[in-house]
């Protein structure tokens, strides 16, 4: 009996305890959040919530410059490291040359440096070439990396062959063959990687704190790390602000989760 008893409720306490596992780690992650929006909402002298802060910090932290700058810059950056990682990943996965699998890893290297390591170097170029203090400092140095290339390379990998060769049988050159068959059906990863940089660019303070000055270049992370200055004694404003500067960044990811996870999890089957 016993065993029977056993049989019978130990996979409902597995499930209840998943479960519960689950709705803790969500309450953990979701607090600071919750906490953050119900901040914003608050205002001084009043007991009810109001959403006049948010009005007032887009008007006093000048977002809608910092909105267009940073959109710029990522969406450059972005567009500029899908062709690039595109490139590269195609020729990763499917040409045959001498001292590619050496290649590899040193782009694989490049994963593990620090980006503060080469600011240095980086900022000598671009110093050399009299783009301090452009939108160009601000896209050249991300303009290609070797996440997005070895994202590439992996899912090209899981494209049969036989396409190719019959795209090939037909007169199609390798760029046509990349345009017209392998970046259409490699959709799931160049979301993935669109995610992945645009998110990334658009939270990037280092690079325009390092290689701009001029305030017509700032970008949302620079907005709001003045406004955090000047208001570090307004807690409603500031996390008004950080809601502001948080809200496209999750629309976008909330649009392209499923591609994003299907993206990540393909990456993965061949070597």
């Amino acid at each position: 009996m016993g065993f029977i008893f056993k049989s019978n409720w130990q996979p409902k306490y597995s499930l209840w305890l998943s479960i519960a596992i689950l709705v803790l780690g969500m309450g953990i992650v979701l607090l600071p959040l919750v906490v953050v929006l119900f901040t914003s909402l608050t205002q001084k002298g009043t007991d009810g919530l109001s959403l006049a802060n948010y009005g007032d910090a887009w008007q006093r932290g000048k977002f809608l410059l910092a909105f267009a700058n940073s959109t710029l810059v990522a969406l450059a950056v972005t567009a500029l490291q899908i062709i690039t990682s595109a490139l590269a990943g195609y020729a990763l996965a499917r040409l045959k040359f001498w001292g590619k699998q050496g290649l590899l890893l040193i782009i694989l290297a490049t994963l593990v440096i620090p980006f503060q390591m080469l600011v240095i170097p980086i900022f000598l170029v671009l110093k050399w070439g009299h783009l301090i203090n452009t939108y160009w400092a601000i896209i050249l140095p991300t303009a290609a990396n070797g996440f997005g290339i070895f994202l590439l390379k992996q899912y090209f990998q899981t494209i049969p062959v036989e396409l190719e060769e019959a795209a090939a049988i037909d007169g199609a050159t390798r760029l046509q063959i990349l345009w017209r068959i392998m970046l259409p059906l490699s959709r799931p990863a160049l979301l993935t990687l669109f995610l992945f940089t645009f998110i990334g660019e658009w939270n990037d303070l280092f690079k325009p704190l390092v290689f701009t000055t001029r305030p017509e270049l700032r970008t949302v992370q620079l907005a709001l790390a003045g406004f955090q200055e000047l208001y570090t004694n307004n807690w409603s404003l500031l996390m008004a602000a950080v809601i502001i500067t948080t809200i496209p960044v999750l629309i976008l990811f909330l649009l392209g989760q499923r591609q994003f996870i299907q993206g990540v999890a393909s990456t993965g089957i061949k070597n």
